[in-house]
Parts: C-alpha cells; sequence; structure tokens
C-alpha cells in the first residue's frame, strides 16, 4: 500500500497495474528487464554503453536515436527501474510549455525528497528551438535525466547545446536474429506456432523491415486465423497482411542517406547497387525529376571529361521522362543510372573547378593581358589593346603558345586530366601543348 503524500507532495507510485481488458502482444511481452531487450546488445551487452553507466551508476542523459520499433520508450523505462529514478514521460507531439514546467517542477520537489527523476521525451525533435533550450538548465543541475528518443538525426535535429548535455546512442534495426527471437517469444506466449512456412517466416521478418513493434502486430493477426489451417506461404502471406511501405521521408535524413548510397555505388562503378538504391528512392516517393538533376549533376562531377557524352546521356535521360512521365519514364533514368555507373571515371573538372574559383577569388581584380584585349576605338589601339595578339589558326599546328593569364599571375595548372577513358586523349594533348609552349617560349 502506497504511504501518504508527504511533505513534498510526492507519493511513492503505485504498482503498474495492468489496463482492464486484452492486450496488445506486444505489451505483453514487452520486456520487463534489460536483459530481454533484443537488438542492441552494443549499449546493453558486456561493454556496452548503458551497461557501463549502470554499473558505475552515473547515467547521463542520452539521447537515443534510432528507426522505429526498436526499444526506446521500453529501454529508458527500465533504465529508470535500474538506476532508481522516478519515470516520467512526455511526448513532444502533445506536450506544450506548460506540460513540461509542470514536469520540472515536480521533478524539483523529488530532488528535495532525495528521489531523481528520469524524464523521457518522445520524438524529442519536434520540439522547437525554444522548447529545447528549455531542458538546459534543469539537465545542467541534474534536476532530471534527460532521456529523449528521436528518429532523426540528432544533429539536425536537435539544439547544439542540448546535444552538448547529453550522450547520443544509436540503436539499431532489429536483424533477422533479434526478430526471430521475439517470433519464438510470441509462440511462446500463445502456447502455438505461427502457422507459416519456413520461406512465409523470412517473408514476415522481411515485411517488419527492423521494426520489433510492427512484426508483432503482424503475428498477431495471424494468431487470430482459425486454427487447424494450412500454412501459409509467402503469396498467401502477403495477400493477407499489407505490405509495408518503406521508410523514407522526402524531407529528411532518409532522402539524404539514398542519395548518398545511389550517388557513391555510381561512383563506385557498381551498376547493380546503383540500381537498387534508385529502386528505393523511388519505392520511397521521391521525386523521379530530383534524382535526375543529381544524375546530372554526377554526370559533370564524377564522369567528366572520362567520357563526355555522359552529360549528352544524363540530359537525354531527363528530357525522355519528362516526356513520358512515370512509370515509363523510369527505366531512362535507370539507364542513365547505368551508364553513369559503368563509364569510366574522372573528377578532374570538378576538382581544377574549384581550384579555378578559389582562385579567382583571391585575384579578382587583376586585368587579363593587353595583347587578348579587343581594340574597336583608336584610343584602345594607341593604349596597346590587342598589340602583339598572335590567332592561333595562323599558327604552326593551329597553337601559338601566348601567355593568357594576367600580369603577374604566371601560369597555374587547374586541370590534371587522368588517363582514363576519353580523357587519356585529352591528357596526351596537352602535353603536347605544353611542349609546344616551352619551344615556342625559348624562341622568342
Amino acid at each position: 500500500m502506497a504511504r501518504p503524500p508527504d511533505l513534498f507532495g510526492e507519493p511513492d507510485p503505485e504498482p503498474r497495474q495492468p489496463p482492464a481488458g486484452p492486450r496488445p502482444l506486444a505489451d505483453r511481452l514487452r520486456p520487463r528487464l534489460l536483459t530481454e531487450v533484443v537488438g542492441q546488445d552494443h549499449l546493453l551487452g558486456p561493454g556496452g554503453a548503458l551497461s557501463g553507466m549502470l554499473a558505475r551508476g552515473s547515467l547521463a542523459s542520452l539521447v537515443l536515436w534510432g528507426p522505429p520499433g526498436v526499444g526506446k520508450t521500453t529501454i529508458a523505462r527500465l533504465l529508470a527501474e535500474a538506476a532508481g529514478l522516478s519515470f516520467v514521460a512526455l511526448s513532444a507531439v502533445f506536450s506544450g510549455v506548460a506540460d513540461l514546467k509542470r514536469a520540472f517542477d515536480e521533478a524539483r520537489l523529488r530532488r528535495r525528497g532525495g528521489r531523481g527523476t528520469l524524464l523521457f521525451v518522445d520524438e524529442i525533435h519536434r520540439f522547437n528551438r525554444a522548447q529545447q533550450d528549455g531542458f538546459l538548465p534543469v539537465v545542467e543541475d541534474g534536476t532530471v535525466t534527460l532521456v529523449g528518443a528521436t528518429t532523426e538525426n540528432p544533429s539536425f535535429a536537435l539544439v547544439g547545446a542540448l546535444l552538448s548535455r547529453c550522450q547520443v546512442l544509436v540503436l539499431k534495426r532489429l536483424d533477422d536474429p533479434a526478430l526471430d527471437l521475439l517470433l519464438a517469444r510470441a509462440e511462446a506466449e500463445e502456447a502455438r506456432p505461427l502457422p507459416l512456412t519456413a520461406e512465409a517466416r523470412a517473408s514476415l521478418r522481411a515485411m517488419a523491415d527492423g521494426d520489433g513493434r510492427y512484426l508483432l502486430n503482424m503475428v498477431e493477426q495471424l494468431l487470430a486465423l482459425p486454427p487447424g489451417g494450412d500454412p501459409l506461404d509467402p503469396a498467401a502471406l502477403a495477400a493477407l497482411l499489407a505490405k509495408r511501405a518503406a521508410l523514407y521521408d522526402k524531407d529528411r535524413e532518409e532522402h539524404y542517406n539514398l542519395i548518398s548510397a545511389l550517388h557513391k555505388s555510381m561512383r563506385g562503378s557498381d551498376p547493380d547497387a546503383a540500381l537498387y538504391w534508385f529502386a528505393r528512392m523511388l519505392g520511397g516517393g521521391e521525386d523521379p525529376r530530383y534524382i535526375a538533376r543529381r544524375l546530372l549533376r554526377f554526370a559533370s562531377e564524377d564522369v567528366g571529361m572520362a567520357d563526355p557524352r555522359a552529360l549528352q546521356i544524363a540530359l537525354a535521360g531527363w528530357e525522355a521522362y519528362e516526356r513520358l512521365g512515370s512509370p515509363e519514364g523510369d527505366l531512362a533514368l535507370a539507364q542513365v543510372v547505368v551508364h553513369l555507373a559503368t563509364a569510366p571515371k574522372s573528377n578532374a573538372l570538378y576538382a581544377a573547378f574549384g581550384e579555378a574559383r578559389r582562385a579567382a577569388k583571391e585575384t579578382g581584380s587583376l586585368m587579363p593581358p593587353a595583347h587578348i584585349l579587343n581594340a574597336p576605338t583608336k584610343l584602345m589601339q594607341d593604349l596597346g589593346y590587342g598589340a602583339g595578339y598572335a590567332y592561333d589558326h595562323d599558327e604552326e599546328e593551329g597553337f601559338s603558345g601566348a601567355d593568357y593569364w594576367p600580369d603577374g599571375m604566371g601560369r597555374h595548372q587547374f586541370y590534371r586530366p587522368t588517363d582514363r577513358g576519353a580523357e587519356a586523349a585529352v591528357a596526351e594533348r596537352m602535353r603536347h601543348w605544353a611542349a609546344l609552349r616551352q619551344r615556342k617560349a625559348r624562341g622568342r
């Protein structure tokens, strides 16, 4: 029996009672100990970051970053129990400044009574900057141990001052062994096996996409089937359960993760991986025009002069998509992906342009040499504009070897062609011109 409120107004909490009525399977299988949490051994196993904190008796404020259904809320609740802290949960979706102030005030009362508070904030990234700043003093002075849960990259979603006061821990999506363990627990809870063939069981894991809660919700639908029927094969399973939409948000981190994966797969000359990430982006609802724009950029940045046709092909693929639309036009973009992935690679153009821009910024006021300036008036002719200009078409081999750089700047080499693809011929021509230039310079 709980004691009445003391001087500080905070009674001992009543033991949690299960709610009346049937409980969802995911709730019934919720871990009661940290050792029962699956898939996060890098944090909770021997030598894990959380195991070490608890062993030292120094639980820090945390940000738990990971995809849905991997145990963020459960871990926070169990951490509070293991550390002897009162557990208070808020959701950034439904809470405002008044709720935060109330939670902070209650935490101060508990602290005066000798008990700490673990304040769990689900979807903490949804709080704005001012609300996030409100955590700073209570985290700083130890009024609360903050544990925030987020599916978004904390580097972008949380203010730097809050990040500096919290340790970010990354939770992994549940792998097949972890999902298998959840399936075994569900079967033990219900005292019967799932009505699935081995192939369908693998399909069920794939449909869960690393989300334990979603897996158990699907299991609950399977367990509601009348007993005694034939095991479901993958086709029957797919017909029974709606396929989960891929985790993808065009405005957030997954968008940038997948375009990075596509870009790097093409740069690494792996057309199969590039097609996979391209398909993932389309399946997640990405605008194909965004992908086409990035493919066009890739053609210049990573293929460049090694295959000058790449730029034309990327532009043609984009135009084909504009004429056809989806899904017919998607194939044109897939052709561009494969061409870029299998083309010879060179970033010499990209690097040269970067060097040239930096040099132009540093020497932006220097005039071109007088001999390459046009002289449409007598005054300009008298000033020496155009004097001594050598018309390259009239020179030996069509090359004058003149100095086109600003006076006092001297020659720079920005473009250093590789020996890959069509750029090898460019490199040979440049070596030939360099030799001609030196010869002509000696003859002047």
